[in-house]
């Protein structure tokens, strides 16, 4: 047992799934020995938290048909595709566990799905993220090694590995729209059940074939998502309950978030975990608000379908209208606030707006992520749903 945990937290079956679906890294192109231990070390190696960073010199590769990433620190890994249909596959994959994702596909069930739905997904979301976002920087895994694995993605290689929160997110997505909406409406089941394992499994092999974790990395991911899901799943109606009709709800969705984000595990270094933390919190967060106060003035725009009923009861045109109005706005909002929030803690603090370092700092970082997310949030459950009541397209 201990020898299969070993090989599956380590690198090379990582860079073997990558071989096998046409990437390689720049010079080695398939030839050699075939075993990807053996590539040529020193030569684009992109490692991040829990390993050696880039060397000096490191990212030469022959020209011609290659492509380049840039690394921490200023490293440049450079690779070759070989084939395009797993690299667009997979890269877009990739995209389905990103920030871009969660703020249109989680406000597109509440616009055009259904309240309960969009709630009980974004519950499980929030909370199933946050202790994966934790365990990494807890567990302190080293992401795997570059070479022999190509890194695709380096915005995140600064991160630790174990837990792949891309897979917890995937998999909690998912099968918690799945299980959301088994009761609710009309659909095989089989059919439900075959495209949440679809969804998950292109996410988790997207984190392998971007060199992003280890296959123990993303398997761990998936179980405690699917552990978490369990626990949670018998409590959904009472969260939901509380969620819409204590008077506590507005302070307890706010504060909490913010105590859990200031007191983040501290790192030696500045990781992106803290931040995409506070993200998810303060959208949770925003999207709580929205949902108590729409419940306490009775102010919901869309009517709660019945059981049985087709999955998305509006028209397509529809569907659309309120979704192209609905993601305008959010992301409005994302950049409006963005620059106000820091325009503020920046005359604060004496720092100016583009100062990458000083908006990492705690006492900025914090209050400008969760300021911004919890009005994202709150207007995709609040102020979109007015703007499509006033635009006639209930």
């Amino acid at each position: 047992m201990a020898r299969l945990l070993g090989t599956l937290r380590s690198s090379q079956p990582v860079a073997r799934f990558q071989r096998s679906c046409g990437l390689f890294p720049a010079g080695e192109e398939g030839g050699g020995s075939g075993d990807p231990a053996e590539g040529p070390r020193g030569r684009g190696a992109c490692n991040g938290a829990g390993a050696l960073h880039c060397p000096a010199g490191a990212g030469r590769a022959p020209p011609g048909g290659v492509r380049s990433g840039r690394g921490p620190q200023g490293c440049t890994q450079k690779y070759i595709v070989k084939n395009y249909f797993y690299y667009y596959l997979f890269r877009f994959s990739a995209a389905l566990g990103e920030e871009i994702f969660y703020i249109t596909f989680l406000p597109f069930t509440y616009w055009n799905i259904d309240h309960s739905v969009s709630r009980r997904m974004i519950i499980v979301w929030s909370i199933v993220m946050y202790i994966g976002q934790v365990s990494k920087d807890i567990l302190k895994w080293p992401r795997p090694l570059s070479p022999p694995v190509v890194k695709l993605e380096m915005r995140t290689n600064a991160e630790y590995g174990m837990p792949s929160t891309h897979a917890m997110a995937a998999t909690a997505i998912s099968f918690s729209f799945l299980i959301a909406t088994t009761n609710l409406y009309k659909y095989p089941f089989e059919l439900g059940l075959a495209a949440a394992f679809v969804f998950s499994t292109l996410v988790c092999l997207s984190r392998l074939y971007t060199g992003m974790h280890t296959v123990l990395d993303v398997i761990g991911g998936a179980l405690i998502s699917a552990v978490l899901l369990v626990l949670l799943y018998p409590a959904w109606d009472t969260i939901d309950h509380l969620l819409l009709t204590s008077p506590f709800c507005p302070l307890f969705s706010i504060v909490v978030p913010l105590v859990l984000c200031y007191n983040y595990p501290k790192l030696d270094y500045y990781s992106p975990t803290r931040g995409d933390t506070t993200t998810i919190l303060g959208a949770a967060a925003g999207a709580s608000v929205g949902f108590w106060l729409n419940n306490q003035c009775a102010a919901s725009a869309y009517k709660s379908v019945q059981p049985g009923f087709p999955l998305i009861t509006s028209t397509v045109v529809f569907v659309l209208a309120r979704s192209f109005v609905g993601i305008l706005v959010v992301l409005l909002t994302r950049w409006l606030m963005k620059n106000v929030v820091l325009g503020v803690l920046g005359y604060r603090y004496k720092f100016p707006i583009r100062d990458v370092e000083a908006r990492r700092r705690l006492e900025v970082e914090v209050p400008y992520k969760f300021v911004t997310y919890s009005s994202v949030g709150f207007t995709a459950t609040v102020i979109v749903p007015l703007l499509h009541e006033l635009l006639g397209l209930l």
